[in-house]
């Protein structure tokens, strides 16, 4: 990093100087440590590295990090070239303009469906060296992605929508008239796009959430070179004006989604859909989406929506009945034709995701997979997924395992046929955890059904991944039942003692 840091000495411009710290600095974005900070292991032990090595390019980069680090790192990076300059070393000549910049305006570049936003920033060093900032911020993935951590869940768990975007990809343009010359043609001639001012405060609130929501992801769906602008994209962002607040989302609860699904069903668009029923289940399932994992906007559609729905989403979450499976593409299209309408969307939109929802069709019946097709009764699945969340299958049968047999109840005459029985009953579910306890007293079962009901609901998310990392490195089911209830039981009602005990649980080595 420090032969990297030799190019600082190169370079008259505060900007390029910027950039090329932030490059050094991104190259251990993202990375993920175990138990330690990314940005103390490396990022702070590359200032003391640096202030030992005494060198200009080191002073150079101490200087760099002193407005681009993280603040710790800023601090100590400050500290180390304020001693190397006493002592003598060098500075480079950009030193005294390097973080000196101002902003000037903000833009917006986006388009009809709500996709995508690019935000435009520019800013100058004293009138001179403007420069434009543009960041890419998509709505589309913020609502599909996994937060990393054991402090987050993801949002549609949580009972909590989606952040209204995330940051995919940033870059830097000197050349600030010709861009918003470009992007104002393109606002002006292309129907599907919009280019219009946006308030700097309302931009800093934008994107400090969306660039959060980036750094808690595991992997993110980035640019693959945007670890090289995330610093010089963090410190551009700290020096909008404060002030700006993002729009909440609209509260979509039951009665509300139910009168827009009626809406919708009662239509001339809905008209032509010959099972009412599977169409009414099936328009649920968009509105659902939409609430939950689109920011709060059922009906937003757009070619990438409608293939996110079909052809991620369904296939992985839901469990659809044939019927639902042959109706759902028509319904969809219709509900695209009857929401675009009602969205102001142009026509050229809503053909555009037309033939995209027609093309990602056949692609569907490929994407998506009963869990029948697969060797399991299709009765036995219905009763672990009454509410046809297909993401609950595996860890609902993890918890109960047991549905077929018969079972005597202590105490009681005759036999209890569990075929019968309905896991999602807490009665029931308490005869299935007997027969597979045989003998066991009053309190085991207690907390053995404490733990069944956990993951059953998938409460806390950390539980069942805590369960599965015990599964890959060789523990048996039971031990590992055993494990969980002892932290279950230990942290009673303190989540984050619950999270934090999981979290050191799910790193036990394997078993001898």
């Amino acid at each position: 990093m420090l032969q990297h840091a030799r190019e600082l000495l190169a370079v008259r411009s505060p900007l390029d100087a910027e950039l090329i710290v932030s490059e050094i600095l991104g190259s251990w974005w993202g990375h993920r440590v175990p138990d330690g900070d990314v940005e103390e292991i490396i990022g702070e032990a590359l200032v003391d590295y640096a202030g030992t090595a005494g060198t200009p390019a080191a002073l150079a980069l101490l200087i760099g990090m002193a407005y681009m680090g993280t603040p710790r790192q800023a601090a100590k990076a400050e500290r180390a070239a304020l001693e190397l300059m006493g002592n003598g070393v060098a500075r480079p000549g950009w030193a005294d303009r390097v973080g000196m910049v101002a902003p000037e305006e903000c833009f917006v570049s986006r388009d009809v469906y709500g996709d995508q936003d690019s935000v435009v920033c520019t800013y100058t060093y004293g009138g001179a060296e403007r420069h434009a900032l543009v960041i890419l911020v998509d709505r589309n993935k913020a609502g599909a992605v996994q937060p990393a951590g054991d402090r987050f869940a993801p949002a549609a768990r949580a009972g909590r929508p989606p952040m209204p975007g995330m940051v995919r990809d940033a870059w830097v343009s000197s050349q600030v008239d010709k861009l918003l010359d470009h992007c104002r043609r393109e606002g002006r001639d292309n129907p599907l796009m919009r280019f219009e001012p946006l308030d700097s405060r309302d931009a800093k609130a934008l994107l400090h959430s969306a660039l959060d929501l980036t750094d808690d992801t595991d992997d993110p769906p980035v640019n693959e070179n945007f670890g090289s602008y995330h610093a010089f994209v963090r410190a551009r962002v700290d020096i909008l004006p404060p002030g700006g607040r993002l729009p909440q989302p609209p509260v979509y609860g039951r009665d509300r989604r139910a009168t827009i699904a009626a809406r919708f069903l009662a239509s001339d668009e809905a008209e032509g859909l010959s099972d009412r029923s599977a169409a009414s289940r099936c328009v649920d399932r968009i509105i659902d989406y939409g609430c939950t994992h689109d920011y709060g906007r059922p009906l937003r559609v757009s070619p990438i929506k409608c293939e996110m729905f079909l052809l991620d989403w369904l296939p992985r979450k839901v469990l659809l009945s044939p019927t639902e499976q042959e109706a759902v593409p028509h319904v969809l299209a219709a509900w695209v034709r009857w929401a675009g309408k009602r969205t102001g969307l142009p026509e050229e939109g809503i053909r555009a995701t037309l033939d995209a929802l027609w093309d990602a069709t056949a692609k569907f019946a490929e994407a998506y997979r009963d869990p029948s097709a697969f060797g399991l009764d299709r009765e036995l699945v219905d009763r672990l997924l009454p509410d046809g969340d297909l993401e609950a299958l595996p860890r609902r049968a993890f918890a109960l395992p047991f549905l077929s047999g018969t079972h005597r109840r202590s105490g009681r005459h005759g036999f209890i046929d569990l075929s019968t029985l309905d896991p999602a009953d807490p009665d029931d579910r308490r005869v299935i955890l007997e027969f597979e306890h045989p003998g066991a007293d009053e309190e085991h079962l207690d907390a053995h059904e404490r733990l069944a009901e956990r993951l059953w609901d998938g409460e806390p998310p950390q539980l069942w991944d805590t369960a599965q990392s015990l599964l890959d490195v060789g523990y048996e089911r039971h031990e590992i039942l055993h494990k969980l209830i002892d932290v279950l039981d230990r942290c009673g009602d303190d989540a984050e003692a619950l999270r934090e005990a999981l979290h050191v649980l799910r790193h036990e080595p394997p078993p001898e």
